[in-house]
């Protein structure tokens, strides 16, 4: 049994090659006893090509990966012994309830007799499923199914579950139902999750720790202050500002400001890039110059947000069509470079 805080899933240098295409790049990861953890990236990052080699359906091109201490490559059986796999699209038996199913799926694990009907009713009232428990699983909609999943995935009790882009067309009902459950499961279970997911808010909502995968390569990995105390480190700072009266006198005395970088108005708010942290500067300059503050927010703090500076750090552009965004329009005053002599 694994104890608290000890390894559970570990990467080493994995990688993975189709051909002349790196689609894992030196993966080195460690996640410990009931953590939930997030594997962020756009479609074609790698995501789904490292829960593949995690789950010994596909063989590393280098390095190892291993889960409980068992190599997935060399021992997989001993490794889904111990792993729920929640694929994108849960395949199920249309033409059987979902009670069915889930027995099914238990005989397939060794279970049975009154055991395992105690552990369906259980189950199916955890995942709020009692009710649809008998109707047949092609009438459910994308949000039940998942929930099904769930509770086809803890039939055998797992200490890990690796689910792929679990909330994908689910409806808000469905989503925050499905973010409860998977909370219960590493918070109060103690379970080891890993979602891979290009959901930012949701994966915001569940996470202790998140990794961000761009290219086949993890570019960042830590908790939302870890990872915005490293952009911090950049020097790269993004204020909102909104203030009465916003007009051309404000703006030109921004621009004067030491640290300001450039400005783009956004609707009524003034998104200002500076070297440094200037808030309390600023306050105290439009105090001064009899300006009202209405709105004063550092940006960073939100997991898209951090998303996307790492996203263009890695020299990456279409971060934001691929997350399904589109760049605010508004316009953007940059100071002038000095004259070189």
């Amino acid at each position: 049994m694994v104890q608290k805080n000890e390894a559970v899933i570990v990467t080493e240098h994995l990688t993975k090659r189709y051909g002349s295409k790196i689609a894992v790049n030196d993966l080195n990861l460690t996640l410990r006893k009931g953590e939930a953890f997030g594997l962020l990236g756009p479609n074609g990052a790698g995501k789904t090509t490292t829960i593949l080699m995690l789950l010994g359906l596909t063989e590393p091109s280098a390095g190892r990966a291993s889960i409980n201490g068992k190599d997935c490559t060399k021992d997989p059986l001993a490794v889904k012994s111990v792993v729920g796999y929640l694929p994108d699209n849960v395949g199920f038996y249309g033409d059987m309830t979902g009670r069915q199913n889930l027995r099914f799926t238990g005989r397939l694990n060794g279970r049975g007799g009154e055991e395992l009907e105690k552990r369906i009713d259980s189950l199916l009232e955890r995942v709020g499923m009692t009710e649809a428990a008998d109707q047949k699983a092609s009438t459910y909609s994308k949000g039940m199914r998942q929930r099904l999943g769930i509770a086809d995935v803890l039939i055998k009790d797992p200490e890990v579950i690796i689910m792929d882009e679990p909330t994908l067309g689910i409806d808000p009902e469905g989503m925050r139902e499905l973010l409860n459950l998977m909370r219960e499961l590493s918070q109060e279970d103690g379970r080891t999750l890993l979602i891979s997911s290009h959901q930012l808010h949701q994966i915001q909502q569940i996470c202790d720790r998140v990794g961000i995968f761009v290219e086949g390569k993890l570019i960042a990995c830590g908790n939302l202050k870890e990872l915005e105390d490293h952009i911090r480190k950049d020097g790269h700072f993004e204020l909102e500002l909104g203030a009465a009266p916003c007009d051309d006198r404000l703006l030109g005395m921004l621009q004067s400001q030491q640290g300001i970088e450039s400005i783009e108005k956004q609707g009524d708010l003034l998104l200002i890039h500076s070297r440094k942290d200037i808030r309390a500067e600023l306050s105290r300059f439009l105090g001064e110059s009899g300006y009202t503050i209405l709105h004063l927010h550092q940006r960073g703090g939100d997991l898209d947000e951090i998303y996307r500076r790492y996203f263009e750090k890695a020299g990456q552009s279409d971060e934001r069509n691929q997350f399904g965004k589109e760049k605010k329009k508004g316009f953007r005053f940059r100071k002038p470079s000095k004259a070189k002599a």
